[in-house]
């Protein structure tokens, strides 16, 4: 008889949190205003800034990936 995985760990009690997937959906968000604002109007100071926004997000994201292998 084959065993089952055990789903109780630490590691997945902690994986499962869902702080760390609420974390994720603010990087979503915040990648989403960024590549609006990178599209949407045309001025170097607004790309620019569209660009930080972006690659904030996307750090965001990668700390949420990244907290979540971690686990």
């Amino acid at each position: 008889m084959e065993q089952t995985p055990n789903h109780n760990t630490k590691s997945m009690q902690t994986a499962n949190e869902s702080s760390i997937y609420k974390l994720l959906i603010v990087g979503v968000v915040v990648s989403l205003v960024g590549v609006y604002l990178r599209f949407a109007f045309d001025s170097n100071m607004l790309s620019l800034v569209s660009w930080i926004i972006l690659f904030l997000g996307a750090f965001i994201c990668f700390k949420a990936v990244f907290k979540i292998l971690g686990a």
